[in-house]
């Protein structure tokens, strides 16, 4: 597999701006399409995050991430070692990823935009694998925000 530095999707979504942002913001609107107990968090820029992963097969992982920017309306992004999922193996000598979350707005609707980048920095061991699940993640978790925002006002 030919694996690139970075995994780019993006979605029209049927929802005015203002509540797309709420929906990637708020931690626990967030936790709850993505798949993380977020319950009673804030995402704050520059401070790291935990929380148990939710997603089934996946509860054994606890999310990690560090918030990094939280322009208003506009930008969301966050670092964290991608596929990071087997029990006793410490990631934090490895360079994260980037997840970049970008909100335009769209005659439509709001088209969100996800980056996740750096993935050349992923150790040549797992880098492919998590290439691969996460580029599989990101057609999921586009779809799960997109059924959130149906769902809920």
């Amino acid at each position: 597999m030919d694996v690139h530095d970075r995994i780019e999707r993006k979605v029209l979504l049927k929802a005015p701006h203002e509540r797309v942002w709420q929906a990637l913001t708020d931690a626990e609107q967030f936790g709850s399409w993505f798949g993380i107990d977020l319950k009673g968090k804030q995402f704050v820029a520059g401070q790291a995050i935990a929380a148990q992963i939710t997603f089934p097969g996946y509860e054994h992982v606890k999310w990690n991430a560090r918030i990094e920017r939280l322009e208003p309306q506009k930008l969301f992004s966050f670092s964290w070692h991608p596929y990071a999922i087997e029990e006793g193996i410490d990631y934090d000598s490895e360079t994260p990823t980037l997840v970049e979350f970008a909100l335009e707005d769209h005659t439509e609707g709001t088209l969100l935009r996800v980056v996740e980048s750096g993935f050349l920095a992923v150790p040549q061991a797992r880098r492919e694998k998590a290439f691969k699940m996460n580029s599989r993640g990101w057609d999921e978790q586009m779809n799960n925000i997109e059924v959130h925002l149906r769902k809920s006002p």
